[in-house]
C-alpha cells in the first residue's frame, strides 16, 4: 500500500464543454495496487492524506475524512460539515488518469471530475 497523489480536473459540463484542467482537487490517499482506495491504510494515515481545491480566487486545502453514514468527503475547516464536499461512491472507485469521480461541492452542485495524474 502506498500514499498516492491524484490530481482531479473538472470533465465537460454546461459551463465547460471541453472541461477545465485549472478547476480541480490534488489530493493525497492511500491506494492499493488496482488504484482502489485502502481505507485501512487511511486510518494508519490520516494526517497525511490532505487535499488542496483549485478553482477561481484562493486554493482551499483541507483533508480527506471519513464522517457518520460511511460518508467520504473533502474537509476544509474542522469540526464543520457545512464545507464538506462529498465523495460520491469514493469507496468503489479505481483511481487511474482517465476514469472519472463525482463530487458534491460546497455550493450544493454535483460535478464530475477526471483523473488526470496518479503519482
Amino acid at each position: 500500500m502506498a500514499l498516492r497523489k491524484i490530481r482531479l480536473e473538472l470533465a465537460r459540463c454546461r459551463e465547460f464543454p471541453e472541461g477545465n484542467p485549472r478547476h480541480g482537487y490534488e489530493f493525497v490517499a492511500a491506494l492499493d495496487r488496482e488504484g482502489q482506495f485502502d481505507p485501512i491504510e487511511w486510518k494508519a494515515n490520516r494526517s497525511k492524506c490532505t487535499v488542496r481545491r483549485f478553482w477561481t480566487g484562493p486554493d482551499e486545502n483541507g483533508r480527506l475524512i471519513h464522517s457518520h453514514g460511511n460518508r467520504w468527503a473533502f474537509s476544509y475547516v474542522p469540526d464543520e460539515e457545512e464545507d464538506d464536499e462529498s465523495l460520491f461512491r469514493f469507496e468503489h472507485h479505481v483511481f487511474k488518469p482517465g476514469e472519472y469521480i463525482s463530487i458534491k461541492e460546497h455550493d450544493g452542485e454535483l460535478r464530475t471530475f477526471r483523473v488526470a495524474s496518479v503519482e
